[in-house]
C-alpha cells in the first residue's frame, strides 16, 4: 500500500514538473498572437546565444534584411555576449522575451 501511495505522489510530481513553465495556447484572434509567438523564437535564440558565449564560441548573427526579427534578434544576442549579469539560462531566457516584447510593443504571453 505505501508503495502505491509513493508512486501516486511521485508522478503528481512529475506531472506537475512537466506543465511548468510552458506558456498555454495562443489563440490566432489574439491581437498580439504573432508577436507572442515570434518572443517565443526569439527567447530560443537568445538562449542559444547564451549557450555559445557560455562554450567560448564566436557570435552568430543575422544578415540585416531590414526587417524587425533580425533587427531585434540581433540587437538581443549582441547583449547577451556583452553583459556578464545574464548568467544562467534562465536569465538569458528572461532577458530575451523581455526585451523582445518592449521593441515589438507587445504584452506578456500568458503563462
Amino acid at each position: 500500500m505505501k508503495r502505491l501511495a509513493l508512486t501516486l505522489v511521485a508522478l503528481l510530481a512529475v506531472s506537475g514538473a512537466w506543465a511548468h513553465g510552458h506558456a498555454g495556447q495562443i489563440d490566432d484572434s489574439m491581437p498580439d498572437a504573432q508577436r507572442i509567438r515570434f518572443c517565443e523564437r526569439v527567447r530560443d535564440h537568445a538562449l542559444q546565444a547564451f549557450y555559445n558565449r557560455d562554450k567560448g564560441r564566436p557570435m552568430k548573427l543575422f544578415d540585416e534584411d531590414g526587417s524587425d526579427s533580425a533587427r531585434i534578434t540581433n540587437h538581443i544576442i549582441k547583449r547577451i555576449y556583452d553583459e556578464p549579469q545574464i548568467s544562467s539560462p534562465k536569465k538569458a531566457e528572461t532577458f530575451g522575451r523581455a526585451i523582445c516584447n518592449e521593441m515589438m510593443g507587445s504584452k506578456a504571453a500568458p503563462e
